[in-house]
């Protein structure tokens, strides 16, 4: 019977052919005590033969299948009542079967290399009509996660979870990693020589130059106005401001190269012992790592930030809503043809095909190799938890049908060797004997 079919009916179509084979049985039996009763001569040994080996057959295979189950009659039989008394061993060895034949690596592993699951999905993407019905789900359950979002508990279980969080989170170190990155292999000097060429040439241009002789001149006559007064008579303190102004960028901008042109220049091995010492410290001195932290309370307590988070939420909802429930959807059209250009690299470009393919079966076994024996100890577990009863009765209805069919052969195909058997005792013995 199918798998779909309800318990209830797959036990009223077991209880038919057990009916049947009863029924067959005692048909058996009727011939039988009838052949017996009329002589079991001429016609009559011939229905004796056939329904004794029927009625052993139909008995026979009876005890065997009932003894799968149960105890025939009640009675503990030596052997009897196969599965429930072997159910743990039952459970190990089907835990067992599935991990070695399910659940082996290697098996699995080339099943989805044949698979290629990179050119399937490929073909998948290559279908407009799937893509749509695809964007259009995910539209859909976007929706319903913004109305998620306005319910208010929700919302206030949400922000005490990111409240926590960030009250947990360590500000310094996290800055420390994110400066370790930036300086790995030295990236921290090419931001330096970037810095330098950029103030070497905001220093060359004659805008800035002049802003600086405005700034010497003002400085020096407010600073040291009888004294200027004196100079002037002989040169022009704008002048010497612009001569002055123009040798100091000239200064800078030939120490900026130097520094660009050494890299075992002083200046820069100071910059990389003092980025070096703070990334430490910020790691780990205890002090900077509170400094950083009370910052980030005070910003998190700041009713502004609450005020301005909230709204720019509320902002950000209303657009996407605004946006996901329209047909024409910019966000699910730019999804639709992302989606669309992924499916043609996947089927024009072989070697992003053999990458994906890569990752996906490393992920894969992977995954088979975390979940194997977890998978195998669930299935053990859980078929030496069944009840017994219930144990008996779900593989009865599963397999019983199938089990009855053996009982009908066991009393036909018994009657026929019970005739075959009388035919060479009758005929085939003389014969031989005749011989």
């Amino acid at each position: 019977m199918s798998a779909d079919i309800p318990p209830s009916e797959r036990e009223r179509e077991l209880r038919r052919l057990q009916a049947i084979a009863i029924a067959l049985l005692l048909g058996a039996l009727v011939i039988l005590l009838l052949s017996a009763w009329m002589g079991g001569q001429g016609v009559w040994a011939w229905t004796l033969a056939f329904s004794e080996a029927a009625v052993v057959g139909a008995l026979a295979d009876w005890f065997a299948v009932v003894a799968l189950f149960r105890h025939p009659l009640g009675l503990p039989f030596p052997h009897t009542a196969i599965i429930p008394a072997n159910k743990a061993r039952i459970g190990d060895q089907l835990a067992t079967f599935v991990r070695d034949h399910f659940l082996e690596p290697k098996i699995l592993l080339q099943k989805l290399a044949l698979f290629d699951p990179a050119a399937r999905l490929g073909q998948w993407l290559a279908e407009p009509a799937q893509v749509q019905s695809w964007v259009a789900a995910v539209r859909a359950w976007s929706l319903q996660a913004l109305d998620w979002l306005d319910d208010a508990r929700l919302q206030l279980a949400l922000k005490e979870l990111l409240s926590d969080a960030l009250q947990r989170w360590n500000s310094a170190e996290t800055a420390a990693q994110v400066l370790r990155a930036l300086t790995k292999d030295g990236r921290h000097h090419a931001v330096l020589d970037a810095g330098l060429l950029k103030l070497a040439q905001v220093l060359d241009q004659d805008e800035v130059k002049a802003q600086v002789s405005a700034k010497l001149a003002q400085y020096a006559r407010a600073e040291w106005p009888k004294m200027i007064g004196v100079i002037s008579v002989f040169k022009s303190v704008d002048s010497m401001a612009d001569e002055l102004s123009s040798k100091l960028a000239q200064a800078i901008i030939l120490d900026v190269v130097a520094v660009l042109q050494d890299a075992e220049h002083p200046l820069r091995k100071q910059y990389e012992v003092k980025v070096m010492d703070y990334i430490a410290r910020l790691g780990e001195d205890q002090g900077i790592q509170a400094a950083f932290n009370d910052v980030k309370t005070q910003l998190l307590q700041r009713p502004e930030l609450s005020d301005y988070s909230r709204v720019l939420v509320q902002e950000i909802k209303a657009w996407l809503r605004a946006d996901l429930s329209r047909e024409d959807s910019a966000l699910a059209q730019h999804l639709a043809r992302a989606m669309a250009a992924l499916g043609e690299k996947l089927r024009d470009d072989a070697s992003l095909r053999a990458a994906i393919n890569e990752h996906v079966l490393a992920a894969a076994e992977k995954l088979v190799v975390d979940v194997r024996e977890g998978v195998t100890e669930h299935i053990a577990k859980t078929v030496k938890a069944w009840d017994e009863a219930q144990l008996v009765k779900t593989l009865e209805l599963s397999v019983g049908r199938d089990l009855q069919y053996i009982r009908f052969n066991g009393t036909l195909v018994g009657g026929v060797i019970g005739l075959g058997l009388h035919a060479l005792l009758t005929y085939g013995v003389p014969l031989l004997r005749g011989v």
